[in-house]
């Protein structure tokens, strides 16, 4: 992660080295599970473990991706989308290939976990500063984040009196409050009510244009359409189609019908 994409040839990425941010390279990722029931008395007196299972969630994933690009990855539950995000955030090690960012890529997850026993107000502080944002430039930021998030009444309690709806539109609005190069959205754009939604969308539209690169896993399909410049499809761990959103997720639906 973060290693020089000069190695890549022109004629390799199609495209201007200059302009690319991403590259993926025959990435697959595979991890352990152990399986969840009650052994048997036979295993108990042998003093057999739980068994494990490998689950080769992401399977020679490649792509180029490049700068003002807004990429969503579609796919059915299970089919390595958030695997494939968390690979690429560096979250994640991969088994096989190689992951290059041009920086370090921001990931932003509905389930990434925020600090419950301080207020909303300081998390947004405290999120600034871990965003490498200066801290004689926070304090000028709280107030937008807090707007933008729409908990005015509530900022002061403590995030363990937020709903999850709550604490997904102040992650959203504290990841987006600093306007990284490489965006990671893992299926933040599904929580909150249809006006949140839109700003949401807006707010990946400026990311965007500010020559960025914005990443996104979501299962709501229309705002995926109106967000998004590329639709990756993936399916057990494997690209089926990379393109034009309306292509792509009209063919999805087909494919769920």
């Amino acid at each position: 992660m973060g290693e020089t994409l000069d190695i890549f040839t022109p004629d390799l990425l199609g495209v201007d080295p200059e302009q690319v941010n991403v590259v993926l390279d025959d990435v697959h990722v595979t991890y352990r599970v152990y399986e969840d029931r009650r052994p048997s008395l036979r295993e108990t007196v042998r003093g057999e473990r739980r068994r494990a299972r490998e689950i080769h969630a992401v399977r020679g994933v490649s792509f180029v991706a490049k700068r003002g690009e807004s990429i969503g990855i579609l796919g059915r539950n299970g089919s390595g989308k958030s695997t494939l995000l968390q690979a690429l955030a560096g979250v994640l090690p991969v088994d096989q290939g190689e992951v290059y960012a041009r920086s370090q890529p921001t990931l932003l997850g509905v389930g990434s976990a925020l600090q419950n026993n301080v207020s909303g107000r300081r998390n947004i502080v405290l999120g600034c500063l871990a965003l490498g944002l200066p801290a004689a430039e926070v304090d000028g930021r709280v107030d937008e984040v807090i707007a933008f998030a729409g908990l005015e009444e509530f900022i002061d309690l403590p995030m363990s009196a937020y709903s999850s709806g709550m604490r997904a539109r102040l992650l959203f609005a504290i990841a987006t409050a600093v306007v990284p190069d490489i965006l990671v959205i893992d299926e933040a754009l599904a929580v909150g009510d249809e006006a949140f939604r839109l700003k949401s969308k807006e707010r990946i539209a400026s990311l965007r244009d500010e020559a960025g690169t914005v990443f996104l896993v979501s299962h709501a399909l229309d705002t995926m359409a109106e967000s998004c410049s590329r639709i990756i499809w993936l399916e057990r761990g494997r690209i089926i189609a990379d393109g034009e959103p309306d292509d792509i997720i009209a063919r999805y639906r087909a494919s769920t019908v």
